[in-house]
């Protein structure tokens, strides 16, 4: 199989850390290192930079395939000239930020709950295994391969299971108009308002930060227009949920937590610094308690998101623990893809 010069230079770079049974630390733009156990300085980086551009674009079937080294920014540039987007709403943490970091990651922003996340939109992906070979999965439709979603498989699975190569999304036609309302609402009464507005208006994105709720409508004029009349809100501009998915507005913390929640739950409502997804997801900065013990009754998750700690690692696990029969399958599953585990070693979980 002939490849082109960047794949041919990536699939060198495994083989000769299969070879010397060199692990390898996979990066993107570095926009993420913040996020999960950070990366060994030992290590060598396999660097995506130079394998960028965009394979296929083809607006009228809805399907963009890129490289995965392709910055985040280029690809919205290129949807918004088309008047497409990303509906999952990726975080740009700066411009540095690539397209196979955001698959890695499996980030989704604050559109989430009403358009879907990351997996939903990724069509197919190409790997370089952990036994040096090009593989490529699905492709501009949603299929199963050999018994594996490998795209939903390797979609938030930091890099552990191979190196993205390219990935297949799809795209959707822009909101004609998106605006933003926002309410003075006490944090222990926004959920009872949440329930008192019709469950077919054209929300977006909803949030409570600060005393204020902040709801976003997006879709025609005419029916975004009839939603602002019904949620009687002070109009403000869009700027806000840049800001939230970004994390720019959380300065200061030596932790914070993204701990996920069924919207109608009652935890940590004041001791959240905001609360996003409608209610789904709660931000708590420095906590005292143990978040993970007060979720034991209930439906969540808990995910160290942001921390400052040096390589040896956290005082706690940074993702939820996983029982032993999921960590055994997530065990099984990393042998397969990566046999001698070159690839992202403790990046996600520490047995990983």
């Amino acid at each position: 199989m002939t490849f082109e010069p960047s794949v041919k230079l990536l699939v060198e770079q495994v083989k000769n850390a299969i070879a010397q049974k060199e692990q390898l630390i996979i990066e993107g733009g570095g926009s993420k290192k913040f996020y999960g156990y950070p990366p060994s300085s030992d290590l060598p980086v396999l660097s995506m930079i130079g394998h960028v551009g965009v394979i296929d674009y083809a607006p009228d079937e809805l399907m963009i395939h890129v490289r995965a080294g392709t910055p985040l920014n280029d690809i919205n540039q290129l949807l918004r000239e088309n008047k497409q987007f990303l509906a999952f709403e990726p975080p740009g943490f700066n411009h540095k930020t690539t397209i196979g970091g955001i698959i890695a990651s499996g980030l989704s922003g604050p559109r989430r709950p009403y358009a879907g996340s990351v997996r939903d939109f990724v069509l197919g992906v190409t790997l370089i295994t952990g036994t040096g070979d090009v593989l490529s999965f699905g492709g501009q439709v949603m299929k199963n391969v050999a018994g594996y979603d490998v795209s939903r498989l390797v979609t938030g699975a930091m890099g552990t299971l191979g190196v993205i190569l390219d990935v297949s999304l799809k795209v959707l036609p822009a909101p004609e108009t998106e605006r933003t309302v926002t309410r003075s609402i006490p944090v222990d009464g926004f959920q009872s308002y949440m329930q008192s507005i019709r469950n077919n208006l054209p929300l977006s994105a909803v949030a409570h930060q600060d005393g204020i709720l902040r709801l976003r409508v997006s879709g025609s004029e005419v029916a975004v227009d009839a939603a602002l009349l019904e949620l009687e809100g002070e109009e403000t501009g869009n700027e806000y949920w840049n800001e939230l998915n970004t994390l720019s507005g959380f300065r200061g913390q030596k932790e914070l937590w993204r701990v996920s929640v069924m919207p109608g739950s009652q935890l940590f409502l004041s001791s959240a610094v905001a609360i996003d997804w409608g209610g789904g997801i709660r931000w708590i900065a420095d906590p005292e308690e143990n978040l993970r013990e007060q979720l034991d009754n209930e439906d969540g998750h808990a995910t160290l998101f942001k921390h400052n700690i040096d390589e040896g690692g956290a005082h706690v696990e940074i993702f939820q623990p996983l029982t032993q029969p999921l960590l055994g399958i997530h065990q099984r599953l990393k042998k397969q893809f990566d046999p001698i585990g070159i690839f992202n070693p403790g990046r996600m979980y520490k047995d990983l």
